[in-house]
């Protein structure tokens, strides 16, 4: 199985893509989109749409692990964000529909380091003892690779919590 992990940004983007065979988690790929060419706010969103299509042509990973919303000083900073992580989570639940999970700050650090208020080090560092020495051009780039690796060692649990729950019907317009 191939997981996509996303660390969302409205100027850049952190993905790394990892592997899993059983309890072996592989390093395959990581990366950084940016988006801080285009001036214009809302002329990025096409953009941001368009590279996660195209990350997943490239790529074809099994499922998406995004980083949920985190708190920023600025309204403005936050309603940029949510914006750009909606056309992310957009693009690739168009294809990966049930197969995009999200998870809090605190839950990745927590999944990777044991601490939920682990420092960007720390979980540098535990990445490292995972996967060897990397030298990544962005921490978005580390911080991806990480929320794969969260959603990798939380799967199992989510996927036994999604079989007990009820099937929900399929919206459709009238």
């Amino acid at each position: 199985m191939i997981i996509l992990g996303i660390d969302p940004g409205s100027r850049k983007a952190g993905y790394a893509l990892i592997e899993v065979q059983g309890k072996k988690i592989s390093y395959l790929a990581s990366g950084a989109l940016k988006y801080d060419h285009v001036d214009e706010f809302i002329d990025r969103l096409g953009l941001i749409y368009q590279s996660c299509e195209e990350i997943l042509t490239k790529y074809r990973p099994d499922e998406v692990s995004v980083e949920a919303l985190i708190y920023v000083k600025s309204v403005e900073a936050l309603s940029k964000l949510a914006q750009a992580r909606g056309a992310m989570i957009a693009a690739f639940s168009r294809t990966h529909q049930g197969k995009v999970f999200e998870y809090a700050p605190n839950q990745i650090k927590s999944s990777v380091t044991g601490h939920g208020h682990a420092s960007k080090e720390a979980v540098d560092k535990a990445m490292g003892l995972m996967f060897g020495k990397m030298s990544f051009k962005t921490a978005d780039e580390s911080d991806a690779l990480a929320i794969a690796v969260c959603h990798a060692l939380n799967r199992p649990m989510r996927m036994r919590l999604m079989e007990r729950k009820p099937a929900k019907s399929e919206g459709k317009i009238i």
